[in-house]
C-alpha cells in the first residue's frame, strides 16, 4: 500500500513535497484554502518581483542619457501594472495546478486542522471531509506582523500585501523596518517616482548583513533622495486626512501620504489542530523541527515559514523536498541533510545584493582564520558596458586549504551570479575551480574569476 502523505498548505514547501513525494510513489493529497503557490504567489516573492521589474525598466528608462538615448521619465499605470500582475500569479497558479495533476496529487480546497497524528480534517465550502494519512506536512507560512500602535487602513497605513501594487501611488511613502522587505519597498517605490523615508531601528540598513554590503546600499539610498531615519524605532502612526505622522522612540516624527510596515512575520500556526495532535509550538507559534523537519510528534513535519527556520522561498522548497524523501524512507547515511548555513539568499534592491555562506564579520567574530578577496565591478569590462559599474564581489576562502567557504555581490544581476559562490560552497570547491574555469568574456561573471584569483 502506498505511503498516505497529507499536506496542508501549498506554498513552494507543499509543492515541493507533494510533487517529488508523488514521484517517488506516495498517495499525496494537497489542502490548500487560497491558492495553490501560496504566499509566495498571492502577496510575496511573485508580486514584489514583478513590481521591483517594472521600476527597473523605470531606472533603465531614466539612466538612457548614460547611454547615449534622451533620457525619458515615465511614470508607471497602476492598473497595467496590476493586471499583469494577475496575469503571471493565475499563469504559475495554472501550471502548479497542472504539475500536480500530472502526478496524481489530489487538491483539496479547503481549511484543514489535524484531528490526530494521522487524520486531517478539512473544511470545504460544501461540507466537512476526513482524510487519513500515514504522514502530514505543515506548510502554513506566515503573515505580516501588525504591533498594536499600527492601525492599519489598507488606505494609507498598510501592510506589505496591500501594497501590490497600492491604489494610488504614494507621494512621499515611510517604510517602517529597514530588513530585506523594508529595504525592497524602498527601492520598489523610489524607482517609481514616490519621494521615500526609511526608518532604521539600528545604525545600519540590512543590520543582518555584512556592513560593507549594507553600507553601498545606503550610498545608493542617498544617492537616489531617500531619508535614512537611523537610531529610531517607530511606536505610533497617526493619520490626519491625507497626511500620515510616523512617530518614534526619540521624539523625531516622520510626516508622509502613506506607511508601510515591513518589520518582521507571524506563522500561521493556529487553527491546525497542532494541541490534539501533541505537536509542540513554540512562544513566537512556531513549529520547532529536527534536521528532517520532523515535529516532536514522528508523522507531522513542518516546513517553509512555519517552521522558523530561514523565511526564504528556495529553503522551503529544498525543505519540502527532503521531507518528501524522508516521508518515502531516503534517509540513509549518504543522504545529504539540508544546510542552512549553506543557502544563497538575495535583496532585489538596485544594485542587486546575494550573499551565501560565511560572512567576514561573522568570522571574525567567532575567531576564524579567513581569506578574503574583492574586485569592484568598475573593473569588469561589461559593466562598464551595460553602464552600471556600481558594486563588488566579495569571496571568502579558507587560507589554507583555498576552499570557498563564502561570499557576498553587490551589483548588477547579483542574484543570478552568486549561484556560482553557492555551487562551490555547496560542494566544497576550492577558488582554484572558479579561476580555472573558462568563462565567457566580456560577462559580469569574470568579476568572480578575478575575486578568486
Amino acid at each position: 500500500m502506498a505511503v498516505r502523505f497529507t499536506i496542508i498548505g501549498a506554498g513552494p514547501a507543499g509543492l515541493q513535497a507533494a510533487t517529488h513525494a508523488a514521484r517517488l510513489g506516495a498517495d499525496v493529497t494537497m489542502i490548500e484554502r487560497d491558492i495553490v503557490g501560496g504566499a509566495a504567489n498571492l502577496w510575496d516573492c511573485i508580486p514584489s518581483k514583478a513590481m521591483i521589474a517594472t521600476g527597473g525598466v523605470l531606472s533603465e528608462t531614466r539612466r538612457a542619457e548614460v547611454m547615449g538615448l534622451s533620457p525619458l521619465d515615465p511614470r508607471p499605470d497602476l492598473d497595467r501594472l496590476r493586471d499583469r500582475i494577475q496575469r503571471i500569479e493565475g499563469g504559475l497558479n495554472a501550471a502548479a495546478c497542472s504539475l500536480l495533476d500530472s502526478q496524481g496529487v489530489r487538491i483539496i480546497e479547503g481549511s484543514g486542522r489535524l484531528k490526530g497524528p494521522h487524520e486531517v480534517v478539512v473544511e470545504t465550502a460544501t461540507g466537512v471531509e476526513e482524510v487519513d494519512a500515514d504522514a502530514v506536512l505543515i506548510s502554513t507560512g506566515s503573515r505580516p506582523r501588525i504591533p498594536e500602535w499600527a492601525a492599519v487602513d489598507g488606505e494609507r497605513i498598510l501592510t506589505t500585501r496591500q501594497a501590490y501594487p497600492p491604489a494610488e501611488l504614494p507621494e512621499h511613502l515611510i517604510v517602517i523596518g529597514s530588513g530585506v522587505t523594508g529595504v525592497e519597498f524602498v527601492h520598489m517605490f523610489r524607482s517609481f517616482g514616490s519621494k521615500v523615508t526609511l526608518i532604521v531601528s539600528r545604525q545600519q540598513v540590512l543590520p543582518a548583513k555584512d556592513p560593507e554590503v549594507a553600507a553601498a546600499l545606503e550610498d545608493d539610498f542617498l544617492k537616489t533622495g531617500v531619508a535614512l531615519l537611523k537610531g529610531a524605532r517607530a511606536t505610533a502612526i497617526d493619520r490626519e486626512g491625507d497626511t500620515i505622522a510616523v512617530r518614534c522612540d526619540d521624539g523625531r516624527v516622520a510626516q508622509g501620504s502613506h506607511a508601510l510596515l515591513a518589520i518582521g512575520s507571524i506563522p500561521n500556526s493556529e487553527g491546525l489542530g497542532l494541541d490534539e495532535a501533541g505537536v509542540e509550538v513554540d512562544g513566537a507559534g512556531y513549529v520547532p523541527v529536527n534536521q528532517h523537519c520532523q515535529s516532536n510528534v514522528q508523522h507531522v513535519y513542518a516546513a517553509g515559514d512555519v517552521s522558523g527556520r530561514l523565511p526564504l522561498a528556495s529553503v522551503a522548497s529544498m525543505q519540502g523536498r527532503k521531507v518528501a524523501e524522508h516521508v518515502m524512507g531516503l534517509h540513509t547515511r549518504e543522504h545529504r541533510h539540508l544546510d542552512y548555513d549553506k543557502a544563497a539568499s538575495a535583496i532585489f534592491t538596485e544594485p542587486e545584493i546575494a550573499d551565501v555562506g560565511l560572512a567576514e564579520a561573522e568570522a571574525f567574530a567567532i575567531g576564524r582564520k579567513i581569506r578574503v578577496t574583492k574586485v569592484p565591478f568598475a573593473a569588469n569590462a561589461r559593466a562598464q558596458i551595460d553602464g552600471d559599474p556600481r558594486g563588488f564581489v566579495k569571496i571568502v576562502s579558507d587560507p589554507a586549504t583555498g576552499v570557498v567557504l563564502g561570499g557576498s555581490i553587490v551589483g548588477r544581476g547579483a542574484s543570478e551570479l552568486i549561484s556560482v559562490i553557492a555551487l562551490a560552497v555547496t560542494a566544497n570547491l576550492k577558488v582554484t575551480d572558479i579561476v580555472e574555469s573558462v568563462l565567457v568574456h566580456p560577462a559580469l561573471a569574470e568579476a568572480l574569476a578575478d575575486a578568486a584569483e
